[in-house]
């Protein structure tokens, strides 16, 4: 089996993971903590970082943080992870959904304005799979109407927008630091923003909402969660983030050879290789099937799987999701976009572990299959 993906662990992970364990540093206190903060923070060109348990805990922090609670909307794309819609779910704010392009997988900006209503309090961007979300309207528009902007930069470490790193985009950006990212601590998240005072209030609500002050340190003023990273995860990330760059050349190798290999398959669509604004980063390699091709990505995925290649789904939408349908939510909603592309795509191998022999290996199979 070809997996779909495999991390990239040959630096320096091993060398800090025992100097946690030599030096008894192993819960979320220690200093690869805020090494691996302030890394993130340089290398996106923020102010402020704040580690947390996962992408989805950031998410939720991130919404919190805002202040954006019952009442609320948030305005968001269908065709993303349930974690965006969850988040905003929980907080007690309703998600409003915006359809996505079918060909770079991102939501359509232009229909954002229409969806604004003296209730919307913020834009959550989710740039997807691996081009980035057009920002330059979406800035313009949470200027205009007053709105925030919730960056979810999870599956774009290291990609730019007009040459400015995604993840600085936002009042407040988070990442996910999962295996499959180009950055991973096993599990892990991150926040990021300029203004001091929010990112005092993520410090305080991933730890309980314990006081900043010692004095009254087990005094709460409000609630929030245990979403500290341990030093053992910080550790990996150091070691991973020393390797952003290197990482990032890799993807986008593996992207250009299954773009000259596939290119010759008519019944797929290939990822964009770049827009104006961006050179796409390949997170996944993600293919649709045409309309015209009998099969659905189900049955492809199937089949390449009988071949022992590894395939993921697209996200199921938002807007078709059983439990937000059971809470009355999106009902009559269509966004056809979000839809087709759940039923039409999926993504191959391209974890960063990945060899030159098994991409022309998964190539081989795709032309059988098809």
């Amino acid at each position: 089996m070809i997996p779909v993906n495999e991390p990239l662990l040959k630096g320096n992970e091993k060398k800090y993971l025992n100097e946690c364990i030599d030096t008894g540093w192993i819960s979320s206190e220690g200093a690869f903590i805020q090494r691996f903060e302030q890394g993130m923070a340089n290398y996106t060109g923020r102010k402020y970082a704040v580690s947390v348990t996962n992408g989805t805990a950031a998410l939720e922090m991130a919404i919190v943080a805002l202040g954006i609670g019952l009442g609320d909307e948030v305005i968001m794309p269908s065709f993303t992870i349930i974690s965006c819609g969850q988040a905003v779910v929980k907080a007690g704010a309703t998600p409003v959904l915006i359809d996505s392009d079918y060909y770079n997988f991102n939501m359509q900006v232009e229909e954002i304005e229409a969806k604004i209503t003296p209730k919307t309090k913020a834009i959550m961007v989710v740039h997807i799979y691996g081009l980035p979300v057009d920002m330059n309207p979406i800035l313009q528009l949470a200027k205009k109407y007053d709105l925030k902007i919730i960056e979810d930069a999870a599956e774009m470490h290291g990609q730019t927008y007009n040459g400015k790193m995604c993840g600085s985009f936002g009042d407040i950006s988070i990442f996910s630091f999962y295996p499959n990212k180009h950055i991973t601590t096993g599990e892990g998240g991150m926040v990021l923003m300029d203004d001091e005072k929010l990112y005092e209030k993520c410090k305080s609500l991933r730890n309980l909402g314990f006081s900043a002050d010692s004095h009254k340190r087990f005094i709460h003023e409000e609630l929030g969660w245990n979403l500290r990273m341990t030093n053992l995860q910080a550790a990996l990330g150091v070691a991973q983030l020393e390797k952003i760059d290197e990482f990032v050349e890799k993807k986008r190798w593996i992207g250009e050879m299954y773009q000259e290999l596939l290119e010759d398959i008519e019944v797929i669509n290939l990822p964009i290789k770049q827009k104006s604004f961006a050179e796409n980063i390949y997170w996944v390699f993600a293919i649709t099937l045409e309309d015209n091709y009998k099969k659905d990505a189900r049955q492809m995925m199937q089949e390449l799987g009988a071949k022992g290649i590894g395939t993921r789904p697209f996200f199921y939408p938002m807007h078709q999701q059983p439990i937000f349908n059971k809470m009355g939510l999106f009902i009559d909603e269509v966004y056809p976009n979000a839809t087709k592309l759940y039923e039409r795509g999926f993504y191959i191998p391209s974890g960063l572990a990945l060899t030159e022999q098994q991409i022309r290996e998964v190539s081989n199979i795709m032309h059988e299959v098809i």
